[in-house]
């Protein structure tokens, strides 16, 4: 019997454009308390994270977003990431 992956949903916005839409299993970066990931289910939570990766991983691969400056936020399971702010 295989482990099942939780997922969750993931959007990735800019002030001028949808940048990414869709399902992850998990997001990691690091904010100025250090490493952090992001699983289904994760509590509320929100971060800013500055000239960090920020990565998702789906079930078929992984990407990697680097912005000068972003806020990430958990809310009702879905994780929002604001960028160029």
């Amino acid at each position: 019997m295989g482990l099942k992956k939780e997922k969750f949903k993931v959007v990735i916005n800019s002030p001028n454009k949808l940048i990414w839409d869709g399902v992850a299993t998990s997001v990691s970066s690091k904010n100025s308390a250090g490493p952090f990931d992001i699983l289904s289910e994760h509590a509320n939570f929100i971060t800013m994270i500055q000239n960090e990766p920020i990565t998702v991983r789906t079930l078929s691969k992984e990407q990697t977003f680097t912005y000068k400056n972003a806020v990430l936020s958990v809310y009702k399971g879905i994780v929002t990431i604001y960028t160029e702010i």
